[in-house]
């Protein structure tokens, strides 16, 4: 059996081991077998980490930077991530087992992100405050918050890392990331690019390890000035509570149910491909999966035939294939979960029309692989339609109008995404306004960009990432006066 490859944490530029010692297995979810071991960090590994980002902070070279420079060193670090982005998708198709063809193309286009912050940086303007008090002058400036913790889940490790990173180093800030145990190589690998970009030593820092034992630590850390946080609703609860106890700032992009709607005046089959592509792309391991597909009635049965045969196609088995579609479930947990709300699904009367299993096929072999499924007959009161699968598993919910689709897609805690498929351009311009959710498609789906401002309503989460609005998560203003008065007024009188 051949040796485990053994990773090291990231402080201070420099490789680190485990104060404890131990290590937790990390597996390739498509053999099912581990490959590497990943350092378990606990509570003393989480300080050297932010004391070497508060140092960093608050002296030696990066505060000296002007924006302009911080700048220059993101659209060098953009560069490096262009340059080494087909060896940044295969760690994290090996690690979290996305497809290849997929992974490819997002590691390159996280570049992107460093190219548009890294112009952002020196745009970032304060104004003078046309003040109504006299023998006065007022300004305002935005200045950095000091060391962000970021918490990284594991089905998009590296550019849910970017659109919160290339952000807050715009803004001047150091970091700390506390990647998924489940997927933490991808994190470290990019660590090394971001010195190879010449980022001065602890700007920037990576600790591995379980949730309780080195996240809670950086979510609770005097010195954390913020929380950047991507997950599950419960954890973002948590670090949400955990951080009010300090007046923590905090963003989180926590679950979806999204609903994706189509209308009986959709061009079916574009409708037919963006449903599927907001279930099983990404093995439905997304948070903006549209796991609520909405038909109106008169379209319902022939648009469940057709979604029913288009998804049977979907070529299943090795991430690593540039022809693979469907890939396998991430970690054994969320095997377990999804294969549980199967059971949920046939208890509550939802009808199966597709999958429902664990798949058996050959090119699968030992992976964590689920069949793609369907299930009808669902009512957006059952827990399937209700709860955040995360897996390859889509609810379909038939409407009868506009109000009853607009009803049931509100229906729900989350408001993360939302899609709607119409030839109606009165109706694409007014459902949008109607829906509760941070992001709305209108005849596609799974549309980023790091132009685009990207977050929740309601229970999924606080904040918005990408686009000009993220920088200002990473800022705090100020407001200077100066007076220009020859002769101090009565000191007893507020001014």
């Amino acid at each position: 059996m051949p040796e485990l490859e053994k990773l090291q944490m990231y402080i201070d530029a420099e490789g680190h081991d485990p104060a404890s010692g131990a290590y937790i297995e990390t597996f390739n979810p498509y053999t099912g077998k581990a490959w590497g071991l990943v350092p378990r960090g606990n509570a003393d590994d989480v300080n050297c980490a932010v004391a070497a980002a508060k140092k960093a902070f608050v002296s030696g070279e990066w505060p000296k930077l002007t924006a302009t420079a911080r700048g220059h060193l993101l659209r060098r670090l953009g560069d490096l991530v262009a340059e080494n982005a087909d060896r940044l998708g295969e760690i994290e198709v090996r690690d979290n087992g996305k497809l290849i063809a997929e992974m490819a193309l997002q590691t390159k286009y996280a570049a992107q992100w460093y190219y548009y912050f890294g112009g952002l940086a020196d745009k970032i303007e304060g104004g003078v405050l046309p003040i109504d008090k006299a023998d006065h002058f007022a300004y305002t400036s935005h200045e950095p918050l000091g060391v962000i913790a970021m918490i990284i889940p594991w089905n998009s490790p590296l550019l849910l890392l970017t659109w919160k990173l290339a952000a807050a180093l715009a803004a001047g800030n150091t970091v700390v990331v506390k990647p998924s145990e489940f997927t933490s190589a991808s994190a470290l690998a990019f660590a090394r690019l971001v010195e190879q970009a010449g980022f001065p030593k602890g700007v920037f820092n990576v600790v591995t390890g379980y949730g309780q034992e080195a996240g809670e630590p950086l979510v609770t850390h005097p010195d954390v000035a913020k929380i950047a946080f991507t997950g599950g609703s419960q954890s973002g609860t948590r670090v949400y509570e955990k951080a009010a106890a300090g007046l923590k700032k905090v963003s989180l992009e926590l679950g979806g149910k999204s609903p994706n709607i189509v209308f009986a005046d959709c061009h079916m089959e574009n409708a037919v491909k963006g449903a599927v592509s907001g279930i099983f792309a990404a093995t439905g391991q997304t948070c903006i999966a549209g796991s609520r597909l909405l038909v109106q009635e008169s379209i319902h049965d022939e648009f469940v035939d057709k979604i029913v045969a288009f998804a049977k196609t979907a070529k299943m088995g090795n991430p690593m294939s540039m022809e693979t579609q469907v890939g396998p479930v991430t970690t054994p947990p969320q095997f377990e979960k999804i294969l549980g709300y199967m059971d949920v699904a046939r208890a509550d009367g939802a009808e199966c029309v597709l999958g429902g299993q664990k798949s058996v096929r050959p090119e699968c072999g030992d992976g964590w692989f689920i069949e793609p499924t369907i299930y009808t007959g669902v009512t957006n009161s059952m827990r399937i339609a209700q709860e955040e699968v995360f897996g390859p598993v889509l609810s379909i919910i038939p409407f009868k109008d506009d109000e009853e689709a607009v009803e049931i897609a509100n229906d729900v805690v989350y408001g993360l995404a939302a899609g709607l498929w119409t030839s109606d351009i009165r109706r694409a311009i007014e459902i949008p306004k109607r829906i509760q959710a941070g992001t709305i498609w209108v005849n596609t789906y799974r549309a980023v960009s790091y132009m685009a401002p990207f977050g929740g309503y309601k229970s999924s989460g606080l904040g918005r990432e990408s686009g000009q609005d993220a920088i200002y998560e990473y800022m705090q203003t100020k407001t200077v006066w100066i007076s220009t008065a020859t002769e101090t007024a009565n000191p007893f009188v507020l001014r």
